[in-house]
């Protein structure tokens, strides 16, 4: 089981800040991209940031200034430091690694079960 697993999601103030977790574990060979999604309720998932194999990273608009993606490729791991929390920022967030598992020929995404983050005074 190749599964990453997010952990960091929880109910903050406007204005405050949160630090979301997503490690990959199990047979893997390689990773290359991860990224951070977003679905809040009645709209469709939307890319937040995502980073490059050689940490080259990219952010919505809506949370440019505001949010960081960075990875530790040690730990297999990519971390959201999300910070100055608007109420429009509340929804399930999803981790997605690209990897090659053990015994596979290609790259494969590879999706979390998703951590709710909830900005709300």
């Amino acid at each position: 089981q190749v599964q990453p697993v997010e952990s960091g999601g929880g109910l903050v103030q406007p204005g405050g800040s949160l630090r979301l977790s997503c490690a990959a574990s199990g047979s893997i060979r390689s990773i290359t991209s991860m990224g951070w999604y977003r679905q809040a309720p009645g709209k469709e998932r939307e890319l937040v940031a995502g980073i490059s194999g050689d940490g080259v990273t990219n952010y919505a608009d809506s949370v440019k200034g505001r949010f960081t993606i960075s990875r530790d490729n040690a730990k297999n791991t990519v971390y959201l430091q999300m910070n100055s929390l608007k109420p429009e920022d509340t929804a399930v967030y999803y981790c997605r690694a690209r990897m090659k598992r053990l015994l596979s020929p290609t790259f494969d995404d590879y999706w979390g079960q998703g951590t709710q983050v909830t900005v709300s005074s």
